[in-house]
């Protein structure tokens, strides 16, 4: 009799969710993909609903009871897990003793978003506390998402009252499928691909075809340009610098093939085998940092932004012996150009770092300038420049000789267009502070 009331709980659930995934469907059809990706799947093991990425688990009797109180409670619960999903909630990494904020900040994130899609099958009474807290919120960050938030909050702790009411205003679902790479660092790829792809066309479509639907959904729309935003990974763009040049040294990769056939015409079966005397190796030859030293520039993230070029210049074979790379500080003109030919000139330059100018953003001076430099001949070979700013600037019309590179620091992570011969990089003080 009990398994019986059970299984006609489970299909009334399950009619449940398909009806509130077609309501959702109807509103936004640009969630098509997203909304159909779950299997549902009732157990009784668990209070609530969770997601893997893969399946959408829920408690029947919980589900009959939220559904008691409004289709709109379901419509909310399930888009609350999807949108988990669609921003790579699930799989990010985070430290196990920092798993609770990461969670809190996940959900302020997701029901910020549904609060703001202005459609009546997610309309929910407007409380004062949710607008208290996105209100101080957007004061620190012009677009709510979960990296922002987590951060505000793990440099902000609570009283644990305080965090107890955030906890209980915005949780919906459980996490603890979540699949993170330290708690399972064989987490499906696949998954996290097939997810990426669903966001990565949501967002063409809402710019193209669903225009219409993006104006009424201006927080999902903002984050997706946040996920969806290109980084790169500094250490691995320096590496883009590098030259390949002939260096007199032993390669033992490689062998000389005329010893080699005189052996085997000579002895038979007895190969000699002669080391390369040469090696083509990669390291740093000349290249350009150009700091922004306009008003917006703070002093302590250019810091920041030295030691770790230092750390990474700084390595074993990473330079020719003989290099040259200009420093130059520039706000709406050049104000400074040191020239560093050793390791020790970085450090010092480094250590006693002051920023000077603080005038206002223009891209094109540093430029002008460069350009006269390669003229006259000041570089050997310049493989590129690097500028480093927070601010929005006036960039050169023409593409240089040269590759370049914006550095950008972004804690809000808003896109800055740059020109498309121009390579863009978006690093947070927290990914500075990592990489140091």
């Amino acid at each position: 009799m009990f398994e019986e009331q059970l299984m006609e709980k489970v299909n009334i659930c399950q009619e449940i969710l398909r009806d509130s995934r077609n309501e959702l469907y109807l509103n936004m059809r640009f969630l098509d993909v997203a909304l159909n990706t779950f299997f549902f799947q009732p157990t009784m093991e668990r209070g609530r609903t969770a997601t893997d990425g893969a399946g959408y688990y829920f408690n029947p009797e919980y589900l009959i009871e939220q559904y008691k109180i409004g289709n709109q409670t379901i419509n909310r619960c399930y888009l609350h897990s999807v949108l988990h999903c669609l921003f790579g909630h699930l799989w990010h990494p985070v430290e196990k003793e920092k798993e609770t904020l990461w969670n809190l900040a996940c959900d302020i994130t997701v029901e910020h978003i549904m609060d703001h899609l202005y459609y009546r099958c997610l309309r929910s009474p407007s409380k004062p506390y949710r607008k208290l807290v996105y209100q101080n919120l957007l004061e620190k960050m012009p677009v709510i998402n979960a990296e922002a938030v987590f951060h505000v909050l793990e440099q902000n702790p609570m009283d644990p009252r305080a965090q107890a009411r955030l906890m209980l205003e915005f949780l919906v679902d459980d996490h603890d499928l979540w699949q993170r790479q330290e708690k399972a660092p064989n987490a499906p790829m696949e998954q996290q691909n097939q997810w990426k792809d669903i966001r990565d066309k949501m967002e063409t479509e809402l710019e193209t075809f669903s225009k219409e639907a993006a104006e009424d959904s201006k927080s999902l729309v903002e984050q997706l340009k946040v996920e969806n935003r290109e980084r790169y990974d500094y250490r691995t763009f320096l590496k883009k610098f590098c030259v390949l040049k002939e260096e007199m040294q032993v390669d033992m990769d490689s062998f000389d093939y005329i010893f080699y056939n005189y052996g085997m015409e000579m002895y038979g079966n007895m190969p000699l085998i002669e080391p390369q005397e040469t090696k083509e190796v990669k390291k740093i030859e000349d290249f350009v940092i150009v700091i922004d030293t306009s008003m917006s520039c703070k002093a302590d993230l250019v810091q920041k932004f030295l030691e770790e070029t230092y750390s990474i210049l700084s390595q074993a074979e990473s330079f020719y012996r003989r290099f040259r790379i200009h420093i130059i500080q520039c706000d709406e003109r050049v104000q400074s150009d040191v020239v560093i030919e050793k390791l020790q000139q970085l450090r010092e330059y480094m250590e006693h770092f002051e920023v000077k100018g603080m005038g206002g953003t223009d891209f094109r001076p540093a430029f002008e300038y460069v350009n006269r430099l390669l003229a006259e001949k000041a570089f050997q070979k310049l493989r590129g420049l690097i500028y480093f700013t927070d601010g929005y600037g006036t960039f050169p019309l023409k593409k240089p000789l040269y590759d370049v590179a914006f550095v950008f620091f972004k804690e809000d992570y808003l896109d800055v267009d740059v020109p498309p011969w121009a390579i863009k990089l978006i690093l947070g003080e927290e990914e500075l502070g990592k990489a140091v």
